[in-house]
């Protein structure tokens, strides 16, 4: 036997289910057809945030990841079309050791940026030093997923070979995770925030221009390493609130929108577009959670925390917000219907989880008292967006029912995340979206603060450290999965922070756009170099 396990372009994972995906007939058509794809044309699309900045490694918001995904390449991704499979970017091919403690990838020869210069590998070894120790003045949303490589070697210019401390049980998901843009070492190295304002990648499209409000514009990369990609000439993503992006792709001034839409706009949107629409829906890799910030009290007090949560009808609220919103499915840290979720009988042993209102409401009621905070009152911090504002409304008539009083604070994406990441908030309505349901990937969002930027309870739990630490290392998927259970229990019972409800993706767009590709996430497959236009129906 060979002391390694090779593989060309595409990994041996095995193909996993899609739970809730479904597409219209029209897409279903679409998708089996084949057709040539043809040159040409400017997608437009809307975007309905601006983006806090360019730089992917230091964000997590589709606000950034729908403009500046075009514009870069990664080392792995996931195959179009075909959701987990991961396959190579720029890496040409990889070796992994049998004792999954070394990585070695042979990079595509002459990739190159778009300053012209030619990608080696020093630059996969700068980008990703970069994400796993950010430099002074720079911030990496990636750094705890990174926690396990020792170091990065780089032989010779084709070559990067990643050295990990321990077994990675998520590494592959996490070398295919669509923030990891690979970025100039040069540009780097005179700057390490570069990629904060400025685009320079080597991806399917240069950047052209951003006007702040109003558009983000990228044109095709000739240089681009893909033979024959992309097809489009460019692309305009086109800032707009979410009523406006009904109207404009009711009325064709858009085509495409890559995050989703709530069943009533699906509705509209179809009956405007007629035989012109097509439309997609899947489960969602994104959940709305409640985060409690742990560092000012009273929320510093478990008894509050719980009680806050006991008071919620997740699942009542499923039923009702599922027919006015994005909002749906109840689950716990993993999507609903992945392998890693949780079933309904586990998730009902959890605080906040039981369908007994009327005795959950009591417990909270008691535990208030406990705490000494019948006649608590507080702020939620929240974003001006939908369904924010429709969970925002949702949980402050939840409180009201045991007595407790909340002003609900709205604000813009900048603040939001400005608020967050000082700790300037009491409670707020948070998201968490990834890339993979691999649960490393998902329960970070947990774990303590001094672990992950995106921990936003500003708690500190180290058995949540160790369980989640246990999980990632354990080869064994069901002993991993009995992890799993035990760090979501344990962190249900704590409650830093407590998912709220998940979201159903139903993506809508304008037939003409062909070969693009329906995930569980609205994180991947953005950078476009697969989408053509078809002509216009005559």
């Amino acid at each position: 036997m060979s002391m390694v396990e090779e593989f060309s372009g595409v990994s041996r994972r095995t193909l996993l289910a899609l739970p809730g995906l479904a597409f219209s007939g029209a897409a279903l058509a679409q998708s089996t057809a084949a057709e040539a794809p043809q040159r040409g044309g400017i997608l437009t699309y809307a975007v309905a945030a601006e983006p806090p900045t360019y730089d992917l490694h230091q964000t997590g918001t589709f606000a950034v990841m729908h403009r500046s995904a075009p514009h870069y390449s990664t080392l792995l991704c996931y195959e179009p079309g075909n959701y987990p499979n991961i396959i190579g970017d720029v890496a040409e091919s990889w070796t992994e050791a049998p004792d999954k403690l070394t990585y070695t990838f042979r990079l595509r020869p002459n990739v190159r940026f778009h300053d012209g210069t030619i990608l080696t590998s020093e630059d996969i070894r700068a980008s990703y030093a970069r994400m796993i120790a950010p430099p002074p003045g720079v911030t990496s949303n990636r750094q705890p997923a990174f926690s396990q490589i020792a170091a990065i070697e780089t032989p010779d210019p084709l070559t990067a070979v990643f050295k990990m401390k321990k077994v990675d049980a998520s590494i592959m998901d996490t070398f295919a995770s669509p923030w990891n843009s690979i970025y100039s070492a040069e540009r780097l190295q005179q700057d390490a925030n570069f990629p904060a304002r400025n685009i320079m990648g080597t991806g399917p499209f240069r950047f052209v221009e951003h006007v702040a409000g109003s558009h983000w514009v990228g044109q095709r990369f000739d240089g681009y390493f893909r033979e024959g990609k992309p097809y489009l000439d460019g692309f305009r993503a086109i800032t707009m609130s979410p009523s406006a992006m009904v109207n404009a792709l009711s009325g064709r001034q858009i085509l495409a929108e890559f995050r989703g839409f709530t069943p009533n706009e699906r509705d509209r949107i179809t009956r405007a577009l007629g035989r012109d629409a097509q439309t997609y829906d899947s489960s969602w890799m994104l959940h709305l959670l409640i985060s409690y910030n742990n560092e000012k009290p009273p929320f510093n007090d478990v008894r509050v925390r719980r009680a806050l949560s006991l008071a919620i009808d997740r699942w009542g609220g499923s039923t009702n917000l599922a027919r006015i919103s994005q909002l749906g499915p109840v689950g716990g840290m993993v999507r609903p219907g992945s392998e890693w979720s949780a079933t309904p009988q586990e998730m009902e042993r959890w605080p906040g989880y039981g369908r007994d209102m009327a005795a959950n409401r009591a417990e909270a009621r008691r535990l208030l008292r406990e705490a000494g905070q019948e006649n608590l009152s507080f702020t939620l911090m929240n974003r001006n967006i939908q369904p924010y504002v429709t969970a925002g409304v949702f949980v402050i008539d939840q409180w009201r029912q045991i007595g407790i009083r909340v002003e609900h604070q709205q604000v813009e994406l900048a603040a939001w995340y400005a608020n967050q990441g000082s700790g300037g908030f009491e409670v707020m309505i948070d998201s968490f979206t990834q890339f993979s349901d691999d649960p490393t990937n998902v329960l970070v969002k947990y774990i303590s603060m001094d672990r992950a930027e995106v921990a936003t309870a500003r708690a500190t739990d180290r058995e949540l450290d160790r369980l989640f630490d246990a999980q990632a290392e354990e080869r064994d998927k069901t002993r991993r999965k009995q992890l799993v259970r035990e760090f979501e229990t344990r962190a249900m019972e704590q409650a830093h922070l407590v998912p709220l409800l998940w979201w159903q993706r139903i993506v809508v767009m304008n037939a003409r756009v062909r070969g693009w590709s329906m995930s569980p996430t609205h994180m991947i497959y953005q950078d476009l170099p697969d989408v053509w236009l078809a002509p216009e129906r005559s």
